[in-house]
């Protein structure tokens, strides 16, 4: 459904198999400099904080190169990668990035009590953490603690993650980001309010430090997007907490949503039509400083604070060397 032509590994595979996973090698990533342009006039400066890539298996739609071609052509300061629970792509990522000279962000969605694994589920069960590592040191520690995380699981698919231990593993080197609807502050407004996402705010802070809370606004042209929006804007001013915009990425193009569908619906082993209401919104795609600025121009310096988070966390991958 993507368009892509399978691959021929012909030359790897003398039997003839076509499968994209046959050959044991993946070539070096070259870029494309007549396919990949960057735009020639002034830009919107804005960084993405919020994207998966197909690493986060049936719920992102697009390669790690994709999304780093796209951020290129629409002239984003910076890029995060954030897949559910790992740094899957991280590899890829950072070398299709170094190839164009964008700044890179790696982080996770971690996805706190799980009582099982999730597929076969149209809604999966707990909250999501939207983490951001905080350069060399921020990645270690995340790292570290994914990797607790999944061996104390009992099952492939079933992270087991202790809030009050990620706080202490943290030691002031994430950003957290209070996510999308599955986050823990979007959860309480929508279940009880303001007074709810207040409270889970204060958690966080609590938790994390005041210097380490960033309340995330997502419009994905649903109807309910502003309202929410507007009370995230609220309760964050009340707790004098940064703003910022992000696009909650799952697909590199807006003619990734069919595919993004129907990934979700093999996810949940369900049809299309019993997934209604329960599918990213279309607009879930990478786009420009300049849209985004259209688009949450109720919202002074939400756009602009994105270059201000990337200051802090982005870092070249090759500087994380791993510690064996």
């Amino acid at each position: 459904m993507s368009g892509r032509p399978m691959p021929d590994n012909s030359s790897d595979n003398p039997e003839g198999d076509s499968a994209p996973g046959y050959s044991h090698k993946r070539p070096a990533y070259e870029p494309d400099e007549q396919l990949v342009k960057r735009p020639t006039g002034p830009v919107v400066p804005y960084a993405e904080l919020h994207c998966h890539s197909n690493f986060s298996f049936l719920d992102g739609v697009s390669d790690p190169e994709e999304l780093i071609e796209e951020a290129v052509r629409l002239g984003l300061d910076a890029l995060a990668i954030t897949d559910h629970d790992g740094f899957y792509a991280a590899s890829r990522f950072a070398e299709a990035a170094l190839a164009y000279d964008l700044r890179t962000i790696y982080g996770a969605e971690l996805s706190l009590g799980l009582n099982t694994p999730q597929n076969g589920v149209a809604d999966p069960e707990g909250q999501h953490l939207l983490v951001l590592a905080r350069g060399v040191e921020g990645y270690h520690r995340l790292a570290g603690a994914i990797t607790e995380a999944q061996l104390r699981g009992d099952e492939k698919g079933r992270p087991s993650y202790a809030v009050e231990e990620l706080a202490a593993q943290s030691s002031g080197s994430w950003m957290i980001l209070t996510g999308c609807r599955k986050g823990a502050v979007r959860q309480a407004l929508i279940t009880s309010g303001l007074a709810g996402a207040a409270a889970e705010l204060d958690r966080l802070r609590a938790l994390f430090g005041n210097d380490h809370v960033v309340v995330e606004l997502i419009d994905h042209g649903l109807p309910t997007d502003s309202d929410l929006n507007d009370a995230l804007i609220s309760v964050a001013h009340d707790h004098n907490l940064p703003v910022v915009a992000t696009n909650n990425v799952h697909f590199a193009t807006p003619d990734g949503g069919r595919l993004g569908a129907a990934l979700a619906a093999v996810r949940a082993r369900r049809s299309l039509s019993d997934m209604d209401g329960w599918l990213c919104g279309p607009g879930a795609h990478l786009r420009s400083g300049a849209e985004m600025a259209q688009i949450f121009a109720r919202y002074p310096g939400v756009v602009a604070r994105t270059v201000e988070i990337a200051d802090q966390c982005a870092f070249n991958l090759r500087l994380a060397k791993p510690r064996l």
